[in-house]
């Protein structure tokens, strides 16, 4: 329907999910608890850091829909 009811208590950004804003609510704090192991980075989510794993592996978990070619 469009709605976005819930609102982050930090900038007001509207949320369609009533746990989205919790996980929006990660980009105002500088804490980064999410550390990758093989170069130090850290991350706010974890989800960021699964993905950024990505970089350090052969790991390619999409292929091309018209050429097969994997990324």
């Amino acid at each position: 329907t469009g709605e976005k009811p819930f609102d982050c208590e930090a900038c007001g950004k509207s949320c369609a999910k009533k746990s989205t804003p919790n996980t929006h609510r990660n980009t105002h704090i500088a804490e980064k608890p999410f550390t990758c192991t093989d170069c130090n980075k850290s991350f706010r989510q974890r989800s960021n850091l699964i993905q950024h794993r990505r970089v350090h592996s052969d790991e390619k978990p999409y292929a091309c829909s018209d050429c097969s070619k994997s990324f």
